[in-house]
């Protein structure tokens, strides 16, 4: 049995010692013990070696262990494992001996003197008849009558009553069929009821107080000082059971035999019915209170009435004075709704009531066998010990005489109480030790949960303690709060969320971080209503306890679940219980919960200004916590709310000072918390930041935290640069850069550098070279002339567009004259900048605001590996800080360190001495050899460490939380009053002296919680080179998957996630500032580049796989990195895989295609000239074809997806169409003709002609191969499309060299030489039986073959006709469009929309090269061709409407009169190339498909006014990225050949619309409402390709690339009648 016990409970056992107890283990039976704990195997050894048995595992210690060897750790481990197990087989021993001596247990409460009798009768019976079994059995038996349910032996009880002169015996076989169900109040384990209670208050009726079943009153006491009561138990658990006379007689025995003893003896006492007294069964404990039934009190009052039957009738009356009546107090239980109570009878022997007499009583009992009460010998009873004993007869007289002394006793020990004076609690120091964990001020660190119920006015009056303290969220039970209550008070100091219990609860489909953002849970105060909420409109409405049980408390559990387990980490925040009002159960609820969740109270603490309330919420939360001493200790009862008010404000670390921010008028302004927090999106900068901290609480130590956490590589805070103003810390040191920066800065204040209404300043830096410190010095140092601000990442562009506007004109008449904003934004994407320069912009314009200066400034501080590369590339603008110092830098540096060397220890300035020697490569090494020396490479830390040093090599700004890093070295909870302190502390003190110094903490502003990392990424490099000597990183990254307590530990665990995902996932991207383009994550590319081991790669892919929740795209990388290494079979496998999870994506649809596309060219390259078997040749086709249809479905899924614009899909099919056809022509299968021409496989393609020598092997390929022309052309011709759509951004460096493929580098060039290649296939003269050039005429050709000739000459499509205008040279162009007008036919009339949309458009582009050639058709011609598209029933493409826009926009010389049939042209193209776009461009960002200008309006008339965008690019000087830099920021209209060549238009303004002149009518700007601002952007009506100039959902100024927008069309806005340039995209 004890063996059963310890393996249920031990599951880590294995076989061969799990059955032995402790004591019996042997060396080997330890050993093995040890490894199943995963303590390390040279430890394991060496305790086997030390002979260490299981007796010795019992008493070894700490210093034993760290004599052999071992590290703090693992003995942490083993010594908490060792005392469990220890625990477990004493307790094992403890129930073993408890059932084997069960057999005799007492039944001392069962029915009377005569069922006693009775019940020893049957046990004897019952072991009569087990006697022949075995000893379990006879055991089981009987330990059962002691567990005998309550209402069978009542049942059995009613029955025994005599009716008339009948009687009626309990037969064994009833008294087992009874006994063989568990008792109800039995416990099998004692470590369950080990929770001391606290007594009733002696003669006091509380009918607040409650008693918690299976807790355990102190143990039964005697006499004390005759006022402390002494207290008796009778557990009475089967005698409540009985009927009304037995119950009684029962009862009164046992009160008035007590009653009488504390009488005689003159002290006061308490005996508790339903508390355990015997402890000869072990189950029980003695004084647990189980409780009883009580179904009627009045059998219980009314059995006192033996009083007066039991005391001499001269002292009926003073017995009823000292005797008071039965009090019922409730024990509560979790989970049941039965009631049982605690009947308890005082006792007071008041001095004047038993002054010199003394009580002799005869007591009743019930007597079976006469069915009657009868009475006992008359008896004088006294307090012997614990028990009530009576007095013997040689004992009487001696009693007698010294009552005397026993009254002189009492009467003193009344008059002693009587002068004892309360001592009073300082509230003051509790309060302030609750609230601060024991610190001596509030931790900014610290939240608070504040829980509260109904607030009355006075009480508000005294709640400014709340306003000012850092509340994580609060649980109000007030309905009128947000009325009259806490809430409405609240919400005029701090910016407030108000939620319900069930919008507070997150959606399971929702990760914790998206949750916390939608909710902006750190940023400002949730406020969540409980139980409805008075006024709103919506439906929640308070309701009464038991419907908030049955609707709401589910919602409250999973609020406190949510907030404990995922949001905030354990011990970084205080639970406070406000109680106002009286207490109700959903209070109670909550508290509960929290309980749980907080496993404990030691971060809750309750105030209570009314002992009444705290009494009800004490006694209720004795159901969680039975130990109500706890509960006294945590709460504040009795201190006057206007007291707890001015005692927190005293301590809180901040004084009430208003923050200031400067305004126009070089004054400053009060910035209201309230305004700063509903701008949560930035963390502002005021003019005095800091100077609410109160100085004076600021220690040494802590100044030193400060300084050292930067030092070693944390970010600068604002408090650096505060203390070092206030002259309490040495100077940050300045760089070089900082000084650059502000000149760049001044230069767009002052000289005007920048015309737009936003600026950009970028600073790049080498990870760890102090650029982030620069950016925020440059705040520091301007705070006090331009209001400053940093951009939080987190919220989107839209959020951060509106408080920047918003904190522009906060507190300002003129929004105009504002100062400028100076918005730092760090570690972002370039599209976030993008996106927030133009939203930005927009709003500004769309206000008409006009300024001298940039409205705002964007500082950008991003990490890049080479950061004077793209400082080169944006000279103007940019600013490089790198590790390299200037030689005055060097001495700044130099002086510096060994002014910190003498202030801290080494590995508290290790960063800043490895910056001050520029982070050489060498040095680096040295240190990291140096500090890795002696490590133990197999220790838990060290895991840890390398962990951490890959995720911070691989990942940029990664980390792991510091809960994280608690779970995995085991450490626990922590029970100290300095809880947060000794948290911190234990696991740096769990830490190795290697991992200290490589280790930094870091908290997160906002929310402060606390996470690990290395000290610098090329630390975590160069630990990563040194320690893959003897272990590669491929094994690293496998074992960190398979850390199963890091992905599961529930808290931060989106981070790590998040992180981990990044390590295999994320490739390094230019763009991003890494060094190169990779294929691949970086970690995936050093196992197959570096270790040479693909097969690992494939392998921990696999695990990932599997770890991620078999997560799409790690079976899609696998497909792709399998793909790269030629094994097509598995790539295609995980392929399949990949596209079962995600059957929609277009980007996994297309990898399939690009898998069967690399299989089918390898195949095809390895297969070369030879010759081919006819199934090796079917299985090629089946495979290109496979490859087709594959990027089909990928374009299918692109055109569904609404915020994604994959166009991939269209160029895989074209590239395998193409290879494709050119296999089909190597074959020998299809003859060719004299001149080598494919006539055969063109006929078989386009034709039903079917060589005979295929028509039955080819059988399943003939139709999909005849649809390949068809599909080939439709991917052009969609890609055509969309090129004429969207511009592609190439850099200067990208246009020379380019390592990626070109159709991602130069789509359009791709586009021309794929579309020659496909047209040439088909469009051989040869191909019409023709054999001489030009012998016949082109009428003759069939109209495929005249179509594709057109191609190959690059007329086929507006993309390649348009790409003719690029070459250098315009008569070359001209020449090429001439040869493709004398292609198409004389008679126009019935040329296909295609065809007649490409013949018009190397006309205009004929016109733009050579307007005088003689092929070129009259611009009047043009129009009338074009009419064809004017039908406004039937739709065109695109480009028919783009013709027509630019044909019938007003010419000066064709439109001198107004004429309405071409406002209704113009008009239909207009609206009809609007809805194309915004077909086209969905959901996607503009930043990430920007429009590609074709046309601008030129000074000319007819076809000479349209002058395409290559001819301005012909007039621009500089190189590329020079150029780029004048369009964006309006410089290009400044240069004297454009304005000669462009036109402008006339316009105006009315009602914020801007209009133009079209014929005879105006034509306006469209109104978009912007959410940042609420004002309308004018979108112009002009002249686009494919598009109007912006969309749903977008704010851009009308011209992004052509800054034409930017500097004349804003001015358009503002001034009616101005002039500007008009481009046409």
């Amino acid at each position: 049995m004890c063996s059963t016990f310890i393996l249920k409970h031990t599951s880590l056992f294995c076989l061969e010692y799990q059955k032995l107890p402790l004591e019996e283990w042997n060396e080997s039976n330890v050993r093995c013990w040890l490894e199943s704990i995963q303590i390390k195997k040279q430890y394991v050894e060496k305790l086997f070696e030390e002979e260490v048995t299981g007796p010795a595992l019992k008493e070894i210690d700490e210093n034993f262990l760290r004599k052999i060897g071992m590290k703090e750790g693992q003995i942490q481990l083993l010594i908490k494992k060792r005392n469990e197990i220890a625990q477990l087989n004493f307790q094992s021993s403890e129930n073993c001996k408890t059932a084997a001596s069960a057999e005799d247990v007492a039944t001392s409460d069962l029915m009377g003197a005569g069922a006693e009798t009775e019940i020893q009768e049957i046990k004897a019976l019952t072991r009569g008849k087990q006697r022949p079994q075995e000893d379990g059995p006879k055991q089981e038996v009987n330990s059962q009558i002691n567990a005998a349910p309550n209402k069978e032996i009542m049942s059995q009880a009613e029955k025994s009553k005599h009716q008339g002169n009948e009687k009626s015996v309990l037969t064994v076989d009833s008294v087992n069929k009874c006994l063989s169900k568990p008792h109800p109040y039995s416990k099998r384990n004692r470590d369950e009821v080990s929770t001391v209670s606290k007594f009733r208050p002696f003669a006091i009726e509380d009918n607040n107080f409650k008693y918690v079943k299976n807790t355990v009153l102190p143990p039964e006491t005697g006499l004390k000082d005759l006022i402390i009561p002494c207290h008796e138990y009778k557990s009475f658990i089967t005698a409540s059971a009985l009927d009304r006379t037995r119950l009684q007689a029962k009862f009164a025995y046992e009160v008035i035999r007590f009653a009488s003893a504390c009488m005689n003896v003159r002290t006061n006492g308490t005996i508790h019915f339903g508390v355990v007294d015997s402890v000869e069964n072990k189950e029980w404990e003695h004084g647990q209170i189980v409780g009883i039934k009580v179904k009627d009190r009045s059998v219980y009052v009314d059995a006192l009435d033996y009083i007066e039957t039991c005391f001499a009738s001269s002292e009926c009356e003073l017995a009823r004075h000292c005797i008071r009546p039965p009090q019922f107090i409730e024990v509560i239980e979790k989970d049941t709704e039965d009631k049982n109570f605690i009947v308890e009878i005082d006792i007071i022997p008041l001095y004047s009531n038993v002054n010199g007499k003394h009580f002799e009583v005869t007591l009743p009992k019930f007597n079976e066998r006469s069915n009657k009460v009868y009475r006992e010998k008359q008896a004088i009873y006294r307090r012997v010990g614990t028990k009530s004993e009576s007095v013997t007869n040689e004992e009487y007289r001696a009693f007698i005489d010294e009552m005397a002394s026993r009254d002189a006793k009492r009467k003193e020990a009344e008059s002693r109480n009587t002068a004892i004076t309360k001592t009073t609690e300082d509230l003051g120091r509790k309060l302030s030790v609750l609230l601060t964990n024991g610190r001596k001020s509030f931790d900014e660190s610290l939240w608070y949960i504040l829980v509260t119920n109904g607030c009355g006015r006075e009480e508000l009056q005294h709640s400014n303690f709340l306003m000012r303290m850092n509340i994580f969220c609060a649980f109000d039970f007030d309905a009128n709060s947000e009325c009259s209550g806490l809430c409405s008070k609240y919400k005029e100091h701090h910016a407030t969320n108000l939620h319900s219990l069930k919008s507070y609860s997150k959606d399971q489909t929702m990760s914790t971080s998206d949750w916390i953002k939608q909710l902006h849970l750190f940023d400002q105060t949730s406020w969540i209503f409980c139980n409805g909420r008075t006024g709103y409109l919506g439906s929640d409405d308070p309701c009464d306890e038991d419907t908030w049980i049955r609707t709401k408390k589910k919602s409250l559990k999973k609020a406190v679940s949510i907030i404990c387990d995922e949001i905030l980490p354990k011990d970084s925040f205080i639970v406070i219980f406000l109680l106002l009002s009286p207490v109700e159960k959903p209070i109670m609820d909550t508290f509960n919960e929290f309980y749980e969740e907080m496993n404990g109270m030691e971060n809750i603490i309750c105030i209570a200004e009314s002992q009444e309330n705290y009494e009800k919420w004490a006694n209720r939360a004795q159901l969680s916590c039975p130990n109500r001493e706890k509960l006294d200790q945590i709460s504040i009862v009795g201190m006057k709310l206007s007291h707890v008010d001015g005692t927190v404000q005293d301590m809180l670390p901040f004084t009430d000072y208003a923050s200031h921010i400067p305004v126009s008028t070089k004054g400053q302004c009060v910035f209201r918390t309230l305004e700063k927090e509903r701008m949560f999106s930035l963390e502002i900068l005021c003019v005095d930041e800091c100077n609410d901290i109160k100085l004076d609480l600021i220690n040494k130590e802590q100044i030193e935290e400060i300084e050292s956490t930067f030092y070693r590589g944390g970010k600068v805070s604002w408090k650096n640069f505060w203390l070092a103003e206030k002259k309490r810390c040495g100077e940050v040191i300045e760089r070089e850069a900082c000084e650059e920066v502000r000149q760049i800065l001044n230069e767009i204040l002052h000289r005007n550098t920048c015309k737009l209404p936003v600026a950009r300043i970028k600073i790049v830096h080498q990870p760890g070279s102090g650029g982030s410190t620069v950016a925020r010095q440059v705040l520091w140092k301007t705070r006090k002339e331009l209001r400053c601000a940093v951009v939080k990442l987190s919220c989107p562009v839209s959020t951060v567009c509106d408080h920047a506007i918003k904190f522009r004109e906060y507190e300002e008449k003129d929004f105009s004259q504002c100062l400028s904003v100076l918005l730092l934004v760090e570690d972002c994407d370039e599209e976030y900048l993008d996106d927030l320069k133009h939203e930005l912009a927009t709003v500004i314009t769309a206000k008409n605001i006009t300024c001298s200066k940039p409205c705002f400034i964007l500082m950008s501080c991003n990490r890049s590996n080479t950061p004077e590369k793209l400082c080169k590339a944006s000279p103007l603008d940019t600013i490089a800080v790198t590790h390299k110092l200037k030689d005055a830098e060097k001495v700044l540096f130099e002086s510096k360190a060994k002014e910190l060397e003498q202030q801290f220890p080494p590995e508290f300035i290790i960063t800043f001495v490895l910056m001050s020697k520029e982070f050489n490569e060498q040095y680096v090494r040295d240190v990291v050899h140096n500090v890795l020396q002696g490590i133990d490479r197999s220790s838990r830390v060290t895991s840890l460490m390398k962990y951490v040093a890959l995720l911070n090599f691989y990942v940029q700004n990664s980390y792991i939380s510091l809960s994280h890093c608690e779970a995995f070295l085991g450490l626990g909870a922590y029970t100290d009053n300095e809880k947060n302190i000794l948290r911190q502390s234990n696991f740096k003190n769990c830490l190795t002296e290697q991992a200290r110094f490589m280790f930094i903490e870091l908290r997160e502003n906002t929310t402060w919680i606390s996470s690990v990392s290395i000290i610098h990424p090329l630390v975590a490099k160069e630990i990563l080179h040194q320690l893959s000597e003897n272990q590669l990183h491929s094994k690293i990254a496998m074992d960190l998957l398979q850390e199963t307590v890091l992905f599961q530990h529930r808290f931060g665990r989106d981070e790590f996630i998040r992180f981990t995902r990044d390590l295999f996932l994320r490739r390094f991207k230019k763009s991003k500032g890494d060094n190169v383009d990779s294929l691949f994550s970086p970690l995936v590319e050093h196992i197959c580049e570096v270790e040479k081991h693909c097969d690992k790669a494939v392998e921990l892919l696999r695990k990932a796989y599997e770890c991620f929740g078999k997560d799409a795209f790690f079976a899609q990388l696998l497909a792709r990195l399998l793909c790269k290494y030629e094994k097509f079979e598995d790539a295609t496998i995980w392929a399949e895989k990949a596209k079962s999870h995600l059957p929609r994506d277009s980007f996994i649809l297309d990898t399939e295609g690009q898998v069967y596309k690399k299989w089918f060219n390898v195949q095809v390259d390895n297969k070369g000239n030879v010759d081919l078997k006819p199934s090796e040749i079917i299985e090629l086709i089946e495979m290109a074809l496979k490859a087709m249809e594959c990027f089909r479905a990928a374009q299918s899924a692109a055109k569904a997806e609404p915020d994604n614009i994959n166009n991939s899909g269209f160029f895989g099919e074209v590239d395998v169409g193409c290879r494709l056809l050119q296999l089909l022509s190597s074959l020998e299968i299809f003859h060719k003709n004299e001149e080598n021409v494919n006539s055969e496989l063109v006929s078989y393609l386009i034709t039903d002609y079917i060589p005979a020598d295929i028509k039955k092997p080819w059988s399943k390929l003939h139709g999909r191969l005849k649809g390949l022309h068809k599909n080939i052309y439709n991917a052009l011709d969609w890609i055509s499309e969309d090129l004429s759509y969207f511009q592609t951004d190439k850099s200067e460096d990208e246009e020379q060299k380019s390592k990626v493929e070109e159709k991602v580098c130069n789509p359009r060039k791709w586009l021309v030489r794929k579309t020659e290649v496909f047209a040439k296939f088909f469009s051989s003269k040869f191909l019409s039986g023709e054999t001489n050039e030009g012998s016949r005429d082109q009428s003759s050709m069939t109209q495929l073959m005249k179509s594709m000739n057109i191609y190959k000459h690059g007329g086929g499509n507006p993309t390649t006709i348009l790409s003719l205008l690029s070459d250098l040279k315009d008569e070359r162009s001209a020449r090429k469009l001439e040869t493709i007008i004398n292609l198409y036919p004389k008679d126009r009339t019935n040329l296909e929309v295609s065809s007649r949309i490409n013949y018009i458009l190397c006309h205009i582009s004929l016109g733009c090269v050579s307007p005088s050639s003689p092929n070129l058709l009259s611009f009047q011609e043009l129009r009338e061709l074009s009419k064809s598209f004017f039908q406004k029933r039937k739709l065109f493409p695109a480009s028919a409407y783009f013709l027509l826009i630019l044909l019938y926009w007003p010419d000066n010389a064709e439109d001198k009169r107004s004429d309405p049939d071409k406002d209704d042209i113009l008009k239909v193209a207009l609206d009809s190339l609007k809805q194309k776009h915004d077909e086209k461009i969905k959901n996607v960002p503009v930043r990430k498909k920007r429009i590609y200008t074709q046309f601008f309006l030129g000074n000319g008339y007819g076809l000479r006014k349209i002058i395409h965008r290559s001819r301005i690019d012909k007039l621009s000087e500089g190189s590329l990225n020079e150029w780029r830099l004048k369009w964006l920021n309006g410089e290009v209209w400044k240069t004297h050949c454009i304005q000669q060549a462009l036109k402008r238009i006339d316009g105006w303004t009315e009602d914020g619309k801007v209009f133009v002149r079209g014929h005879g009518q105006k034509r306006g700007m469209l109104q978009r409402k912007s959410p940042s601002t609420g004002w309308r952007q004018p979108v112009l009506i002009t002249a686009t390709e494919k598009r109007f100039l912006g969309r749903k959902g977008s704010y851009r100024p009308v011209y992004r690339k052509l800054c034409v927008t930017d500097s004349r069309i804003h001015r358009l806005t503002c001034h009616d009648r101005e002039k500007t340039f008009l481009g046409s995209h």
